[in-house]
């Protein structure tokens, strides 16, 4: 399963995920929780990596 997450609220989400990202503009502790990095949700952060993650590029090659 895929998550991503930016605030507070998010973080058991992350925490419980095998693929959890952690938006750009997250804070640190959903910077923690998370296990990769996604860009931001005002520039299409998400659908970058979805479209990466249908593609076998990410997040299984880092």
């Amino acid at each position: 399963m895929v998550v991503f997450g930016d605030g507070g609220n998010d973080i058991e989400m992350l925490r419980q995920a095998g693929f959890s990202f952690a938006m750009e503009n997250a804070g640190s502790a959903v910077v923690a929780a998370a296990k990769y990095r996604a860009g931001s949700n005002n520039r299409e952060g998400v659908l970058d990596v979805i479209d990466k993650v249908l593609k076998h590029e990410a997040p299984f090659n880092q």
